[in-house]
């Protein structure tokens, strides 16, 4: 299972807008991931006053993914790839490289944003 940014952020706020199943399907899943995108989507959110974080995002993300066992995964080539092979669907460079990472380690994302079913990915909210 994949957190887009949106829901790393309401995981680490307690659940945030995420359902209680959703919350549930999070605590029981066998691995939990994020891409390594959001690090830069919440260092920026950050820095422009769009997300306050109660440490540094360094030391803030280290202390989430700790906290709730989450494997991070690289932005590495083949996901960069299949980000700029996706059809023009979604704009955000960030999601599309979280949409990517998805669709190359087959894996269902948790987020609110229903473009990125468009793409062939599993949604859950």
């Amino acid at each position: 299972m994949l957190l887009d940014t949106c829901a790393l952020l309401w995981l680490a706020e307690g659940g945030g807008r995420l359902r209680r199943a959703i919350m549930r399907d999070i605590q029981e899943a066998p691995q939990l991931c994020v891409s390594s995108i959001s690090g830069l989507e919440i260092a920026l959110k950050s820095a422009h006053g769009k997300v306050h974080l109660p440490a540094g995002v360094d030391v803030w993300f280290q202390s989430i993914i700790d906290n709730h066992s989450i494997t991070t995964l690289d932005a590495d080539l083949a996901v960069c790839i299949k980000a700029g092979q996706l059809p023009s669907i979604h704009f955000d460079p960030c999601d599309r490289l979280i949409i990517a990472t998805a669709l190359v380690h087959d894996l269902p994302v948790v987020t609110s944003d229903g473009r990125f079913a468009e793409y062939g990915v599993e949604t859950l909210f």
